[in-house]
């Protein structure tokens, strides 16, 4: 397991007592939990360990010379292993609040641990609706996607502009199931169908026999419900078997700036996806990817929207802790429940009572080759998903918190 402790002494003044009286061992500990050597590495990996201690120096002590220390480890993708580190975390290391967890299996894992516990989760990554809904928690905030949303406004923007009839390819796992369940009941109840789906494991590199049953179901739309490295795959071959330029539309619901930089904008372009960020914006989006760019081993790479999410969800925490002078997940999260505002990069935010935290999304198009005029000018907007619709209804999740 790789683990780093790394300790950023905001005050030098600090002293003990009341000023964090309830701030255990006199120290906020953000444990940031992903895939630092799979295939989330690059979505997620050290770039959300950058952008965890990015929130803890903005953050500046919350004017209460409050300290901070961000730890990390990596799950590998496996529940036991994220239950294990977590649980270490929880009863051996002070760790206050766990971010990012990319994976459902593992943030859900997590979300189960720390039920009832201390700590807060903050699910900036972990995909699962499930977290805002029947397995909702007063411990758990979770940012950016979640499969509702990407199901759900994926497959509207795009049965909206014609896209009728569908091919799934998704990966065996729960998130990709929870994204096709999403969008299947969406296409179905708005006049689509559902012509087949293939079901492919966690980290294939074959997407041949795939693609095939995709383009020979002659398919409108082939969704891909994967993430990561098996999106990049299965994109890339699809290139290759020249399925967008036969006139069927490829849709990835849950990819990053970073996926299309790996696989080059000349594979990716036309693919239609949908975000929560793009580093490319606004002006508040830019000067954070520039910063970010900067950081030590990041070589100028701009943030994906789980990144960003680790930012806000480190930052939205800290502030709850100086608000409340407390990091206990019972004093923290309702504070966080509090925010109606604006997010410099996310936008128009609301936090709920679920623990959805609720923000416009987009329907972007890569660019063509000629379109693009500097690096990681990889997108253009096609439309935009009001907060008050990008994310299930409060009502409809069956979250026991909900009142």
């Amino acid at each position: 397991m790789k683990h780093l402790k790394w300790t950023l002494a905001l005050a030098a003044s600090l002293v003990t007592g009341a000023a964090n009286a309830e701030i255990s061992d006199n120290v906020v500990r953000i444990g940031v939990l992903n895939d630092i050597s799979g295939i989330f590495q690059d979505t997620n990996g050290m770039g959300s360990v950058e952008a965890a201690r990015m929130a803890a120096e903005d953050f500046n002590g919350g004017a209460k010379g409050i300290k901070v220390e961000i730890v990390y480890a990596d799950h590998q993708n496996k529940a036991d292993v994220g239950n294990a580190i977590a649980r270490k975390w929880l009863d051996v290391e002070g760790v206050d609040a766990i971010v990012d967890v990319p994976n459902s299996a593992v943030g859900l894992s997590i979300n189960t641990l720390l039920r009832d516990s201390r700590m807060t989760f903050l699910a900036s990554s972990t995909a699962s609706s499930d977290l805002t809904g029947k397995a909702c928690s007063p411990n758990t905030i979770q940012w950016v996607n979640d499969t509702w949303a990407t199901g759900n406004t994926t497959a509207a923007a795009m049965v909206s502009r014609g896209g009728k009839d569908w091919y799934f390819l998704t990966v065996d796992f729960a998130l990709g199931k929870g994204i096709e369940a999403e969008a299947q009941k969406y296409i179905e109840s708005h006049g689509g169908k559902v012509i087949g789906s293939s079901k492919h494991p966690l980290g294939t590199s074959d997407f041949a026999s795939f693609l095939l049953q995709a383009q020979s179901s002659k398919a409108q739309v082939i969704g891909l419900a994967n993430a990561g490295g098996d999106t990049i795959n299965a994109v890339k071959q699809a290139a290759e078997f020249g399925i967008q330029q036969s006139g069927q539309k490829l849709v990835a619901f849950l990819l990053f700036i970073n996926d299309v930089h790996g696989m080059g904008i000349k594979v990716a372009q036309g693919l239609q996806l949908m975000e929560a960020f793009y580093w490319d914006m606004n002006d508040d989006t830019r000067a954070f990817a520039k910063r970010f760019a900067a950081r030590p081993g990041m070589n100028g790479k701009m943030p994906s929207g789980n990144q960003a999410g680790v930012y806000a969800s480190t930052l939205a925490y800290l502030n709850a802790v100086a608000a409340t002078g407390s990091d206990n997940a019972r004093d923290a999260v309702p504070e966080m429940k509090k925010f109606r505002g604006k997010d410099k990069l996310f936008g128009d935010t609301t936090i709920r009572q679920d623990g959805r935290v609720v923000h416009p999304m987009y329907l972007f198009e890569v660019k063509k080759p000629e379109e693009s005029k500097y690096p990681y000018d990889y997108y253009k907007l096609v439309s935009t998903i009001p907060a008050d619709q990008a994310f299930r209804p409060l009502a409809e999740g069956g979250c026991e918190l909900v009142k």
